[in-house]
């Protein structure tokens, strides 16, 4: 689960599928999460997720060594898309992204390793593609 200060609430099921809600616990929106490797049974688990500090992406780190940025849109409905992708060595145990630092997602490993990669300029705008 993630929550943010805009008062989302976002849930993943052993579906892989994200169910996100408003502040009234209403679901909004939902999407499917994908593999790191397209070709796998997609074998994987999210074990974490972490909204952007202006709350339109969304990063969720999964069992198969990856952490993916969904770009969410700033309203309800819109086409959710991969922005940005960081493949690891070990699977991703807990993650956070800082208010106010946009373009640095903090996250930690199962190999006790820590990492803050930035985030392209490009992911973090609001209204730019990929």
């Amino acid at each position: 689960m993630a929550y943010d200060c805009s008062q989302k609430l976002a849930a993943v099921g052993a579906d892989k599928v994200v169910h996100v809600f408003d502040e009234s616990g209403e679901r909004k929106d939902k999407f499917k999460t994908k593999a790191a490797d397209p070709s796998s049974t997609q074998n994987y688990v999210v074990r974490s997720m972490a909204f952007s500090p202006d709350s339109t992406k969304l990063a969720l780190a999964q069992s198969d060594n990856i952490v993916f940025v969904y770009r969410l849109g700033l309203d309800w409905g819109e086409k959710k898309s991969i922005c940005n992708k960081f493949q690891q060595a070990a699977s991703v145990t807990a993650m956070l992204w800082p208010r106010g630092r946009d373009q640095e997602l903090v996250f930690a490993t199962a190999d006790g390793k820590a990492s803050m990669p930035a985030t392209p300029a490009a992911c973090c705008q609001r209204g730019s593609g990929p």
